[in-house]
């Protein structure tokens, strides 16, 4: 529920034209030497003066009267209202916040250095002023708590030897990421008036201490999965060998000398390095 009351005010041009002439009167009573034209002139001068109000592309002025909420001039352009009233500026531009890094444990217990990237403006001014102490500043210690709450949530990444892989990842699952990090400021950033126009992750590592370890880790698990692949082909190209040699009856080979070619074959398909053969002038039996 918003308290926000849109105020409308008279154009400030008429009492800009009525000061002009009260500064003409000021002057004339200063020649003539008029105390009634100067004492009048300048008291009036004193009391109109202040009640100008000039609001810049969005922004907003909120208007206060001995404490007293009036309303919101949302309007921009050359304004005069009472001149009592008390002001404060409230910009309803879009702004960009960038959170400072911050160490937190993932949903498995890996320290991470993580920060959040957070695109917001004022919606509710009412609540902007009034709700939070500094709504500013509250932005900035709500999003670290939400992405100190995200972190913890999900996981950094997935491991094949973890026995179990999760669907949402840190770093895989970017969109759910940051789909779940914008909900979860909206909600936080509400009560101050806050819109979230878009939130997602800014920075995303593993905290000093463990990154030269999980470095390995993936290396490790990225080699083995390389290695299911290179042997699983070269099975395939084995098997399709074989049957060739049976389907053409090129050569006819007995299990012992099957199993030798088997051999041959997946150290030359598997081998990191390139293998050197060597050719035999003689009979299958030397």
């Amino acid at each position: 529920m918003t308290l926000e009351k849109t105020k409308k005010i008279s154009s400030g041009y008429f009492m800009l034209l009525l000061l002009v002439i009260l500064v003409t009167l000021f002057v004339i009573g200063i020649l003539q030497s008029n105390p009634y034209f100067i004492i009048s002139s300048i008291l009036l001068i004193i009391a109109i003066i202040p009640g100008f109000i000039l609001v810049n592309p969005n922004t907003s002025k909120v208007l206060l009267l001995f404490g007293k909420y009036i309303g919101t001039i949302k309007e921009n352009g050359f304004f005069w209202a009472n001149p009592l009233y008390k002001q404060r500026t409230i910009s309803l531009r879009a702004s960009n916040f960038d959170s400072e890094r911050v160490k937190v444990n993932d949903k498995l217990g890996n320290p991470i250095m993580i920060s959040t990237i957070a695109v917001w403006k004022v919606k509710d001014t009412y609540k902007a002023a009034f709700e939070v102490d500094n709504y500013e500043n509250f932005v900035r210690v709500q999003s670290d708590a939400a992405v100190r709450k995200l972190a913890s949530l999900y996981p950094y990444d997935n491991f094949e030897d973890d026995g179990k892989t999760e669907e949402i990842t840190l770093r895989a699952s970017v969109n759910e990421v940051s789909e779940a990090l914008e909900k979860e400021l909206s909600e936080r950033l509400n009560m101050a008036g806050i819109e979230v126009l878009e939130a997602r992750i800014g920075y995303l590592a593993y905290a000093q201490e463990i990154a030269s370890a999980m470095l390995k880790r993936q290396q490790a698990t990225a080699i083995i999965s390389a290695r299911h692949k290179i042997v699983e082909g070269a099975v395939s190209m084995v098997e399709m060998a074989l049957d060739k040699l049976n389907e053409n009856k090129i050569v006819e080979l007995d299990e012992e000398r099957k199993a030798a070619m088997v051999s041959n074959l997946m150290v030359v398909l598997c081998s990191d390095k390139d293998t050197t053969p060597i050719v035999n002038t003689g009979t299958l039996n030397h």
